[in-house]
């Protein structure tokens, strides 16, 4: 009887907790079928007389010519390129502090374990006058380059790859007349793969969601991502935009779960096949 009520009661728990986070998402998807009359008039949980969504959408991707398709291949470009970077860089970074011998190792991997616990924020003004004397504020290197930098990945990188690949897996390779950079690309890559799908979705989606450092070093609305630009389209006094802001956003949750849901197949395929071997 003890077990049985441990059990409901820990359901219940996991039922409130998936209440609360897919309420947010779901006022997200009702309001995205409203007008901007319709959101102020109706019960903000449910469906209002009339289906406005195609409407919604029609009307955001044809606002100011197009533009918020502009911003979502901008978004698209800073967080597929930014996240392939961060993980690459992340992984080469991560499998050197685990498998190299080197002076100062141990203190540089406690620098980057500290980044992991500085906000983001307080580096978008330093980056903002580093960049402008390099001359690339207002470019996509602006939201590009600091992209690729990923203290996080770099940290699960070398925990990960400290633990999962072997120093003899590593000599027997150096034996067949395997090269470091082979061995890392062939070999360690393939074994920290797990890692990296996790490094990626994890970079790619607060990429997708970077908002301060965009604002502050883009200044033309053609390379805005679409936070910027949503941000933009609701801060405008003179229109009501309520309804094409909501449908935006909900068109740009939508890239974020096919990634999560695409990549968590590999990343269960890998770890089974991971338990299989060991």
């Amino acid at each position: 009887m003890r077990a049985s009520v441990n059990k409901i009661l820990l359901r219940g728990v996991l039922l409130l907790g998936a209440v609360y986070f897919l309420l947010p998402i779901w006022w997200l998807i009702v309001s995205a079928t409203k007008s901007s009359t319709q959101l102020f008039g109706s019960p903000p949980l449910w469906f209002a007389n009339g289906f406005a969504l195609f409407d919604n959408i029609r009307d955001i991707l044809t606002t100011q010519d197009g533009l918020f398709g502009r911003w979502l291949l901008n978004t698209f470009l800073y967080a597929g390129v930014g996240a392939a970077g961060a993980t690459l860089f992340s992984a080469a970074a991560g499998y050197v502090l685990a498998k190299y011998e080197f002076r100062g190792r141990e203190a540089i991997f406690v620098a980057i374990l500290a980044s992991v616990l500085l906000p983001a924020a307080l580096l978008v003004i330093p980056l903002y006058l580093l960049f402008s004397q390099l001359g690339i504020i207002n470019t996509i290197w602006a939201v590009l380059i600091p992209s690729v930098v990923s203290p996080f990945g770099v940290f699960l990188s070398r925990i990960y790859a400290k633990d999962s690949i072997s120093d003899d897996l590593i000599a027997a390779a150096r034996v067949d007349g395997a090269g470091d950079l082979r061995i890392f690309f062939t070999i360690s890559l393939r074994i920290m793969s797990p890692a990296l799908i996790t490094v990626f979705l994890f970079s790619f989606v607060g990429i997708w969601n970077n908002f301060f450092l965009p604002m502050v070093t883009l200044t033309d609305n053609s390379l805005w991502p679409v936070t910027l630009g949503l941000y933009f389209l609701n801060s405008q006094p003179s229109q009501m935009n309520y309804n094409l802001v909501i449908t935006g956003a909900l068109l740009s949750t939508i890239p974020l779960i096919i990634a999560f849901f695409g990549l968590q197949k590999f990343w269960r395929a890998d770890l089974s096949a991971g338990a299989m071997k060991m």
